[in-house]
């Protein structure tokens, strides 16, 4: 009756991992219970989240290293993985919030969210803009109900929002990764997208536009930006690490803000539970409601199955 902070399965949006073809799910070694799954099995996964009252996912594709290259010219391909994905969970669970992610990480040749300069020592921002603009259109075209730019570019959200309404789609709403940090927890993710093999390395350095760590004034104000430009939902990423940020974010706007408790953060929680250290449900539980009374409206989580689960 006192509890101030209360967890519900409708909280969570579920990061889900596709591939092409039709092989059984592949288990992430680094991410216990996390899987890449076919688009069939991908349809299988969104029907049981949402039975237990899960209402978002967000897709990530995976994609083989024929299809990458400098440019990530495939993610502008009308039948590249994600948007067949798209179509078909929305044809089976129209229902369903789905999400999709803008940046060109899985797409490229190099794991970097743009493309790079001609010296190949930063991104281009405003040519990979322009990119991602595309991206947005293409995916609001095969059905999804919010795109998710978390390439951290100046100026991607206005573009963004200016292309998808150029496009007839101002119903797509933005939820702008606004907060991302360069931080050293992303490993486990890239290894399952494959951004990590494509770089030929998971310690992957995007400190040249993702945020300092270090920095939260900076924080707000990429927040305020995204803000102002027509984003829908704000979002800091990582959760558990930021918690201070979420706090800030929500305290400097009235739109929803959310948090994405990220791979490196579920991967630590499992990886001590395997050794007997910590209890996994109490910690997972501790950990997302830590996330919630911050002040966050929306958890991304790679727990969000077994805690919408264990809330019924």
């Amino acid at each position: 009756m006192v509890a101030e902070t209360v967890l519900r399965p409708a909280d969570f949006i579920a990061p889900l991992f596709v591939v092409d073809g039709q092989a059984a799910p592949e288990e992430i070694n680094s991410m216990p219970g996390v899987f890449r799954l076919s688009i069939r099995d991908l349809v299988k996964e969104c029907r049981a989240l949402r039975k237990v009252g899960v209402l978002a996912v967000a897709l990530f594709p995976k994609l083989g290293s024929q299809l990458k290259d400098d440019e990530g010219t495939h993610a502008l391909s009308e039948d590249t993985l994600v948007l067949r994905a798209v179509r078909a969970v929305k044809k089976a669970l129209p229902e369903l919030t789905v999400i999709t992610d803008v940046a060109l990480d899985p797409y490229t040749s190099h794991g970097h969210d743009g493309v790079l300069t001609p010296a190949r020592d930063d991104v281009e921002n405003d040519r990979s803009v322009a990119l991602l603009a595309q991206m947005a259109v293409l995916q609001a075209r095969a059905g999804v109900d919010l795109v998710a730019p978390s390439d951290m570019m100046d100026g991607r959200v206005g573009a963004i929002r200016r292309a998808l309404d150029a496009a007839g789609f101002s119903g797509t709403g933005i939820m702008a990764y606004s907060a991302k940090f360069n931080s050293a927890y992303y490993g486990p993710f890239r290894e399952a997208v494959g951004s990590a093999q494509a770089a030929g390395t998971r310690l992957l350095s995007k400190a040249t536009y993702q945020l300092n760590p270090a920095n939260r004034r900076e924080a707000l104000t990429e927040v305020l930006l995204d803000d102002a430009e027509g984003a829908d939902i704000l979002m800091v990423k990582p959760a558990g690490l930021y918690l201070d940020i979420i706090r800030d974010v929500r305290e400097v706007t009235r739109k929803p803000v959310a948090a994405y408790q990220i791979s490196g953060e579920y991967a630590q929680i499992h990886a001590a539970a395997r050794l007997g250290w910590l209890d996994l449900d109490r910690c997972r539980h501790e950990s997302i409601l830590a996330i919630k009374r911050a002040g966050a409206d929306l958890i991304l989580t790679y727990f969000a199955k077994p805690m919408a689960v264990a809330l019924r």
